[in-house]
């Protein structure tokens, strides 16, 4: 039945179907963020354990079983056969959504470690629905719906989960099982539209390169050709990560630290960065030149790391107010963050002409991303356990905007340098070509 769907879909215009994966990407990743992040919505106050805040326990061992499936994922994305995608997502949240009930059933602080095997499962989603849209000519606008769920579902999530604890009075422990419970319809739905998505066309794998699964010594090889950028990249990464996730996790903290309380003030602000965030990813879409689209996502991060700085400084100084700066600041960090898990290794990819695939490079850079971010974690509790969520987050993009700013410019110019190289020993051999013709046809 759904290879006859399939089927049908395959023959519908090109800009329906990028719409219809576009939509069912958007709404999947969504749907499993209720399955994720709707713990956050709790405040658990009162509750510490070693010392630590029993919340910071729970985002930890979320964030460690994250991490643990990033490395798992180098290999399992890379290599993962595109006809088990639906399955793969449906087991792997339905393993979530049991740890969540037991984390709702079983007494603090034991049911910690659910947390920790709710973030492993999920950890693989990105990439099997990421898999779905990559290398395929309208992949910037399909890349760019679903990395603005990264944006809109994490206040979104938030919302349902405080409104379901300060309306309907669920307890703080059982909400975020509830709040999976409202989205499972929605799961099962986009998942099983986005499954009738037909793969790239010929033209999609002339203009994007051809994806392909990759064993571990084409993955190597892949590293050590981009080995410089790749670690510059990553660097980038890793501390938008952190902060990123310092925001998704805490940032009813930050708010209350802010002196605002408002239980729609999440999905507003988030709403308005995913449209500009958005609207900027899709016109990547006119650029057919690979290389210049890949410089211009360069841009993007720079211009993200720039906002993110001049923001916090005004804020600083007390010519913003914070829901300016959080606005403002929130914008920077989501257009340095979301090029990265959704465009900057396709155009990489396509700039460069590499049969490869994107899940691979995406999973290395997340598995340091979230290493990064659990280590910051425990450093912060371990070493300045005193300063609070809205201080610490105002330090930190200011390192983003200096150190990410610096090393995404001298990324730009190592790729743009790296692709000079490589033209040159197309132009020889095409001279090379055109002496010996020219001498057999003497």
């Amino acid at each position: 039945m759904v290879q006859q769907l399939r089927s049908k879909v395959a023959k519908l215009p090109y800009p329906v179907i990028s719409i219809m994966a576009a939509v069912s990407a958007f709404g999947l990743y969504t749907s499993m963020y209720a399955f994720r992040k709707a713990f956050a919505a709790g405040t658990f106050t009162g509750q510490q354990y070693l010392h630590i805040d029993y919340k910071v326990w729970l985002v930890i061992a979320q964030v460690i079983g994250y991490t643990f499936s990033k490395f798992y994922g180098i290999r399992f994305i890379a290599e993962v056969n595109s006809k088990n995608r639906a399955r793969y997502i449906l087991v792997l949240i339905g393993i979530a959504w049991l740890a969540l009930l037991a984390f709702a059933f079983v007494p603090a602080p034991f049911n910690i470690v659910f947390l920790f095997i709710n973030g492993f499962p999920l950890g693989l989603i990105w990439g099997l629905v990421f898999g779905y849209l990559e290398g395929r000519r309208s992949t910037e606008f399909m890349a760019a719906v679903l990395s603005i769920s990264l944006i809109f579902a994490s206040g979104f999530v938030k919302t349902t989960g405080r409104t379901l604890i300060s309306v309907f009075h669920v307890n703080e422990y059982y909400m975020p099982f509830l709040t999976g419970a409202i989205f499972v319809l929605p799961l099962l739905l986009f998942v099983f539209v986005i499954e009738l998505i037909p793969p790239p066309t010929a033209e999609d794998k002339q203009l994007r390169a051809e994806r392909t699964p990759m064993n571990a010594a084409e993955r190597k090889q892949f590293l050590m050709r981009f080995l410089p950028g790749i670690i510059l990249t990553i660097i980038i990464y890793v501390l938008l990560t952190i902060m990123r996730d310092v925001r998704d996790n805490f940032e009813v903290e930050i708010w209350a630290d802010l002196g605002i309380k408002s239980n729609s003030i999440y999905t507003n602000i988030d709403t308005i960065i995913s449209i500009i965030v958005l609207v900027a990813m899709s016109l990547l879409i006119l650029i057919k030149r690979n290389l210049l689209a890949f410089s211009i996502i360069h841009a993007l991060i720079i211009t993200g790391c720039v906002l993110v700085g001049v923001s916090t400084l005004l804020f600083s100084y007390k010519l913003i107010g914070p829901v300016s700066w959080m606005t403002v600041a929130g914008l920077g960090l989501y257009l340095g963050y979301v090029p990265y898990n959704a465009i900057f290794f396709d155009r990489m990819i396509a700039s460069f002409n590499y049969r490869s695939n994107v899940g691979f490079i995406m999973y290395i850079a997340d598995s340091m991303g979230y290493l990064g971010s659990v280590s910051i974690l425990l450093v912060k509790e371990l070493g300045r356990p005193t300063i609070s969520w809205g201080s610490f987050f105002k330090e930190g993009v200011m390192i983003v905007a200096i150190v990410g700013g610096v090393c995404c410019l001298l990324s730009l110019l190592y790729f743009l340098q790296t692709a000079k190289s490589s033209e040159k020993p197309k132009l020889e051999n095409e001279n090379t070509a055109g002496d010996l013709l020219a001498i057999s046809n003497k």
